[in-house]
């Protein structure tokens, strides 16, 4: 069964698919793929909302989708491992419902 989890986006490193504020519906116990948006945990204990780009050797790499925002994804902090993701975003619930969009 998979877990449920409710997350706020914070930042505007996901612009334009999804903004400060958006909440957000996880699903856990499911494997990414290229494209998904992911919960994930970098080592350094930091959760963030990113794209899944491809793997990498034993990893996820995870990028922004605004880059212009800043680094903090795979591009300044690595790869993550499957353990490392928390989750796949589902819905956004609030204040926009509707399905986020995967990209390939």
């Amino acid at each position: 069964m998979p877990t449920l989890r409710m997350v706020r986006v914070r930042g505007r490193s996901m612009l334009p698919a999804l903004r400060p504020g958006d909440r957000l519906l996880v699903l856990g116990r499911r494997g990414p793929r290229p494209g998904d948006v992911v919960v994930a945990r970098f080592p350094d204990g930091t959760a963030v909302v990113k794209r899944v780009a491809e793997r990498r050797g034993s990893g996820w790499w995870l990028l922004s989708d605004n880059a212009a925002e800043g680094l903090a994804d795979s591009r300044a902090r690595g790869a993550v491992g499957d353990d490392a993701v928390l989750g796949v975003v589902a819905w956004r619930i609030w204040p926009r419902p509707g399905r986020v969009a995967r990209r390939v």
